[in-house]
């Protein structure tokens, strides 16, 4: 099955033996592994690829010190094991710690798959509703579109002047260069990130970004070509579901292709800024991206088109660029030479010039892209914690 919940075992007690062979012959269940120590699991519980930790234990009393070292690699959901009278002393207690269900020995296998799933479950929606960013790809398909520019600009703009907590993540993974255009030089990249042992959590993220003055926090490309290949499908997705736990919104700056990486961002994406241009080279590979947008079935809703460098002393206007590709331009942005002017000199137009054309044309965008949704309540929270004690 694709859905396998992946577990992994520590710890011992009468029967836990007899449970990790039943679950292993689960078709739900992929058991990763077993170690009586918590210590001496180090490597499997901070991969960060684990759904549910079962510990067993043979004390009365509450393994807090065990519970706090798996803590110290994963924030997989925890469901204790005992036999005997010890699961009922511990129950009290397991409610107060980070532990999601207690299960005394024997148990059906069906009843044990049913509480990982359940516990599983539960704290992804938690996650999910406690707290949610917005991510926005900005995406063209030849290079040399202003694409970082407006990636940048934007991110920047919602960080200032919308007040959000912004991550601008740099995918344009061989050749990135949103840093640069803020006057930036990061110290860490999102490749340092990828290859870090230890699990993706919020505090590790913020380990990696750098912070801009405006208060963008910025996720850098590769500094080498080469080291792009280890970002890889599942590092991105797993990447981008963290950052939505930090951030109000994420920002994503993509290469003109449809590799892995991008794949990943557009399973992920909110809403897609898809940069036009008024000459034909542009318009041809735009066409061509829409008809594989169209294979993936990414939600034709979700795509905002941008005209940028719009003018009038082409031979091309937007309306025919709109009637050729049957789509509507939401927003143009002017060809304004103050912004070539900012990217030489490390700056970002819109911070350091609000009111030129392009900056004043990117309000209109900003507007649209701002998160508007809201982290849960207090009541809501409780509600969520409910579910995965019932």
């Amino acid at each position: 099955m694709s859905d396998r919940v992946r577990i992994y075992f520590t710890g011992d007690c009468e029967g836990f033996d007899t449970l990790r062979g039943a679950l292993a012959a689960s078709e739900e269940v992929d058991v990763v592994g077993a170690s009586v120590q918590v210590g001496a699991a180090t490597t499997p519980l901070a991969g960060g690829h684990l759904d549910c930790i079962l510990h067993a234990t043979r004390d009365s009393v509450f393994p807090g010190a065990d519970v706090a070292a798996i803590r110290e690699h994963t924030r997989a959901p925890i469901i204790l094991v005992a036999s005997g009278a010890e699961a009922a002393a511990m129950l009290e207690s397991a409610i107060e710690m980070d532990v999601a269900d207690v299960l005394l020995l024997p148990q059906m296998t069906h009843n044990v798959v049913f509480a990982i799933r359940k516990a599983s479950h539960a704290r992804r929606q938690l996650q999910t509703a406690a707290h949610r960013g917005r991510v926005v790809t900005v995406f063209s398909p030849k290079g040399g579109t202003g694409k970082t520019v407006v990636a940048t600009s934007l991110a920047a703009m919602l960080a200032k002047r919308e007040g959000k907590r912004t991550l601008l993540l740099d995918l344009d993974l061989q050749f990135g260069d949103a840093a640069i255009m803020l006057g930036l030089e990061p110290a860490k990249t999102v490749y340092d990130l990828v290859v870090a042992p230890g699990e993706l959590d919020s505090e590790k993220l913020a380990g990696y970004v750098t912070r801009h003055a405006c208060g963008l926090d910025i996720l850098a490309a590769p500094m080498r070509p080469e080291d792009a290949e280890l970002v890889v499908e599942s590092k991105v997705t797993a990447l981008l579901d963290v950052a939505r736990s930090s951030y109000d919104a994420i920002v994503v700056d993509t290469s003109p292709f449809f590799h892995g990486a991008v794949l990943a961002t557009l399973d992920r994406t909110d809403q897609l800024i898809v940069l036009c241009g008024l000459d034909v080279p542009t318009l041809k590979n735009v066409r061509l991206a829409l008809q594989t947008l169209e294979q993936l079935s990414f939600p034709a809703s979700r795509i905002t088109y941008v005209m940028n460098r719009a003018s009038t002393n082409v031979g091309l206007k937007t309306r025919e660029v709109e009637d050729g590709l049957h789509v509507k331009v939401a927003h143009e942005l002017p060809l304004d030479r103050t912004v070539q002017v900012c990217v030489n000199r490390g700056e970002s137009a819109v911070l350091a010039q609000p009111r030129c054309d392009f900056s004043r044309a990117m309000v209109g965008l900003v507007k649209q892209m701002a998160p508007k949704t809201q982290a849960p309540t207090a009541a809501q929270r409780k509600r969520l914690l409910s579910f995965a004690r019932a």
